[in-house]
């Protein structure tokens, strides 16, 4: 008897595909309106993150933000200032030219969008009129506005993926914290009742590319593919 493919699973949304919400308790950003100095108050560890949270207090509340390399509990943060020291909160416009920063918001005031992964960061570059120039970790560069704040420093964490897992029970564990699909099958050794590449049967299907109108169970493979074959 035929089963769902993943795919459908998925899709129908049990809870063995939805996002375990204890791990995400934390949300991560800082507020639209900051002036003057917070404290961290405690370095956080969460599942849900790859770098550790500092947690900070200021006179209108608390906020979350990933911790950076060297933070320590009890120390001063500056929100409006001009002093370019780790963990102050800064617009680019007040950035020298070759600063590492992180936690960059898109448009100013939404509190921090990009590059808050674990020993990551960014660096401006270049500073154009009303445009601020930012080398992101994946060596393009990006045009922030001058208003937009970001976090000085690199984000903790760095060197995580470099301690060798050892076994496939330390995985299961780091995918369970978040409730992802582990260990993942290829579609090609599955059975043929299972799925449309199923069997070895066909190791070369004619063709990957899924049909618009294509049903929940053979929609699989390149799903609207912008292009296909190997890049020269």
């Amino acid at each position: 008897m035929g089963k769902r493919i993943i795919s459908q699973a998925r899709g129908h949304g049990s809870l063995s595909y939805r996002v375990r919400r204890k791990a995400f308790v934390y949300k991560v950003q800082y507020p639209a309106n900051l002036s003057g100095e917070g404290t961290v108050i405690k370095l956080v560890n969460s599942t849900a993150h790859t770098a550790p949270l500092a947690k900070i207090s200021y006179d209108k509340g608390i906020f979350y933000i990933p911790a950076f390399n060297g933070m320590v509990e009890g120390q001063k943060i500056q929100f409006d200032g001009k002093d370019v020291q780790p963990g102050n909160i800064m617009k680019l416009k007040d950035l020298p030219v070759k600063t590492k920063i992180y936690c960059i918001e898109s448009r100013p005031g939404d509190d921090g969008k990009f590059i808050k992964t674990g020993g990551s960061s960014a660096e401006v570059v270049r500073i154009a009129g009303n445009v601020i120039h930012v080398l992101m970790p994946s060596k393009k560069e990006k045009k922030f506005n001058k208003e937009c704040r970001a976090v000085i420093g690199v984000v903790a964490g760095h060197g995580r993926t470099e301690k060798p897992l050892i076994k496939a029970g330390k995985q299961h564990y780091i995918k369970k914290a978040r409730n992802k699909l582990w260990p993942r099958t290829s579609a090609i050794k599955t059975n043929a009742i299972d799925h449309p590449f199923g069997s070895g049967r066909g190791k070369n299907p004619k063709s990957k590319i899924a049909k618009r109108n294509a049903p929940a169970g053979a929609k699989v493979g390149l799903l609207r593919p912008r292009r296909t074959g190997h890049r020269k």
